[in-house]
């Protein structure tokens, strides 16, 4: 980290074990593929057939029914914040973009389960292009995933485009900003500016959301349960200003994004800078 961390007095930070990277995005879980998709121009990268469609409905009438229960037994889990959702819901109407912490296997199924709160809403997200051809790949596809190229203009270009569909019929789009996951890190990483500038393109409000920890306690500490119990805090949201250019106005909302969720999840000064430096 670039500086002292410093953190509100009662602020729980788990002890993991885990020896995390010093590269704040160096991802921590390899892949390990069991098939040979490639990500290109001819990936479908939105859920045309029939079959792609009934899972996605699928897995997120799971989401909606069943993962809030499994979340409450082994996180306990709290959403604060609420309230900053309710009091803004105009300005969500044409849609939204949330972004979060990326700390535990379950923390898109938090997100989705806190936006909720004002109605049942499925969520689509960009995932790394090597997700397709994991074993959990149906899974990630089927909850919204979208594989991002790593190479190829015209790959690009489509994955833009299945982007700018989603945008004009409204749907709601997440984004981990912190590009990859590290289990129940305490201190926020850099932010990389591409949600922002996602924000900015289609012109949509950015919901900030803390995925923070509490001590594991009760009869969970006496079962051996180890991971921490999860809390995750609803921001105010940050509005794009159109009159600004798009360069300026994405690092404005990722730096506003990362000092609302640093202080939601009670941290007076953060280790890592606000933006990562590949981009600041």
């Amino acid at each position: 980290m670039n500086r002292e961390h410093i953190v509100k007095d009662g602020v729980f930070i788990p002890d993991t074990g885990i020896t995390y990277p010093e590269i704040p995005d160096e991802r921590m879980f390899p892949s390990v593929a069991i098939r040979n998709i490639e990500v290109d121009e001819n990936y479908p990268y939105l859920m045309k057939s029939f079959k792609e469609k009934f899972f996605h409905y699928l897995v997120y009438a799971a989401i909606f029914t069943f993962v809030p229960f499994v979340h409450k037994f082994r996180h306990d889990i709290k959403i604060e914040g609420v309230q900053n959702l309710k009091k803004n819901k105009k300005l969500f109407k044409n849609g939204a973009i949330t972004v979060a912490n990326h700390v535990y296997r379950w923390d898109f199924l938090a997100v989705v389960q806190a936006v909720s709160k004002i109605g049942k809403r499925r969520l689509y997200f960009p995932t790394f292009a090597d997700k397709v051809n994991e074993k959990d790949a149906l899974l990630i596809r089927s909850a919204g995933g979208i594989p991002i190229p790593e190479k190829g203009m015209g790959a690009t270009r489509k994955f833009n485009e299945a982007f700018d569909t989603l945008a004009s019929k409204k749907k709601w789009i997440h984004v981990f900003p912190e590009h990859c996951r590290w289990n129940y890190y305490e201190p926020i990483r850099p932010f990389k500016t591409g949600a922002f500038a996602m924000a900015y393109r289609y012109d949509l409000p950015v919901i900030p959301m803390a995925i923070h920890y509490r001590p594991v306690t009760g009869w969970r500490k006496r079962l051996g349960l180890k991971d921490p119990l999860i809390t995750i805090s609803i921001g105010e949201p940050i509005i794009p200003n159109k009159q600004e250019k798009r360069k300026e106005e994405s690092k404005r909302m990722c730096l506003e994004a990362h000092a609302q969720i640093c202080s939601m999840a009670g941290i007076v000064q953060n280790g890592w800078n606000a933006i990562s430096e590949s981009e600041g």
